[in-house]
């Protein structure tokens, strides 16, 4: 990992004043950026977020999904906690603190029905936790998205009758996810049959994941030179649905630091469990939100704050994670970076969070 993308934290606050900072000094900016758009779809930010998912998707791998049958306690535990726990937390949180705040809640919903795909790769090897386990959970990430998060969100967001566009919904999930999906697996195939896996892994994917980097801050630029008034009008609402997000990452990593104590895993199998279970995939979060609402909305806005939370959140998850194994928290040190699967690791690209 970079110095730069260690300091990833700093660069997503950087951008966000920086869009600030343009809706305020150059008149006509958001009026601008909004017009380019298609059928309500904003061209600028599709790209850039196209850009995001496609190198997080070439991490698919389905050869990995064969080591299920291995060890699958911490997939099964993992799995449980993307889709049942992490879901149900953020909607009980979002209804409880956000009544009255139709498209905060869809955005806090968004985030939790969103399993991370590519960006747990690097904090796993930061906290020295099991590659393999890694990938393989990734993977199943990739596939798992495409048929349960439209109806997770759905269900949720139907509790309280809140409408939404499912249509749309499953379109912005197939452009978003499937789109990116079915172009990495083809690219992927074609660039190793023509280049070799060496070229792909140590060239290829390095670059695409620097232009994700790159993508992801000037989405963040784009978002609030559309929105900065509304974010100076309306601060509050960003320190509203904040409550519950941040509650939600407290709530869901503690859940899995205890599961995982209880169930006995081993440092290397546990601190990869807690880092993949308690992160949110914001980058279809905040497509889904930007399709259904449009750029300059509240849930765009509240899908944003989740990544700006969940940078500096992980990261300290990290060295939480190395703090209780040395005081002996999990049973044994387990599986740890070293192992197979470390060059998909060294090559992971940023997604977020």
């Amino acid at each position: 990992m970079s110095k730069f993308e260690k300091h990833l934290a700093l660069w997503v606050a950087l951008c966000m004043a920086i869009g600030v900072v343009l809706s305020q000094t150059v008149p006509g900016i958001s009026e601008a950026i909004d017009s380019w758009q298609v059928r309500g779809i904003s061209i600028p930010i599709g790209i850039c977020l196209f850009l995001m998912m496609y190198p997080a998707l070439l991490n698919l791998q389905l050869s990995e999904l064969k080591k299920l049958r291995d060890n699958p306690k911490p997939i099964i535990m993992t799995l449980f906690s993307n889709w049942i726990v992490a879901p149900l937390v953020a909607a009980g949180l979002a209804y409880l603190f956000l009544q009255g705040n139709e498209q905060l809640i869809v955005a806090v919903i968004l985030l939790g029905a969103s399993p991370c795909t590519a960006m747990v790769l690097v904090w796993g090897k930061l906290a020295e936790g099991n590659q393999e386990q890694n990938v393989v959970n990734t993977s199943l990430n990739t596939i798992t998205i495409m048929v349960l998060y439209v109806p997770i969100v759905s269900l949720l967001t139907g509790i309280q009758n809140i409408p939404i566009d499912q249509g749309l919904l499953a379109i912005s999930a197939f452009i978003f996810i499937g789109v990116p999906l079915i172009l990495g697996i083809v690219s992927k195939r074609i660039l190793i049959g023509a280049r070799g896996e060496a070229w792909f892994e140590n060239v290829y994917r390095p670059i695409v994941g620097k232009v994700a980097i790159g993508a992801l801050l000037m989405t963040l630029i784009v978002l609030f030179s559309l929105n900065g008034q509304v974010l100076i009008d309306h601060f509050d609402q960003l320190l509203l649905v904040s409550v519950p997000l941040l509650l939600g990452f407290v709530i869901v990593v503690g859940f899995n630091l205890l599961t995982t104590k209880i169930l006995g895993l081993a440092y290397g199998e546990a601190i990869a469990t807690v880092i993949i279970g308690s992160s949110s995939h914001f980058e279809i979060a905040i497509a889904t939100a930007v399709a259904m609402y449009g750029v300059g909305s509240y849930a765009a806005l509240g899908t944003t704050m989740g990544l700006f939370w969940e940078v500096p959140i992980m990261l300290s998850l990290v060295y939480l994670g190395k703090a209780l194994m040395k005081r002996g928290f999990w049973a044994g040190q387990g599986v740890r970076a070293g192992q197979p699967a470390e060059v998909a690791v060294e090559t992971a690209n940023v997604e977020g969070l």
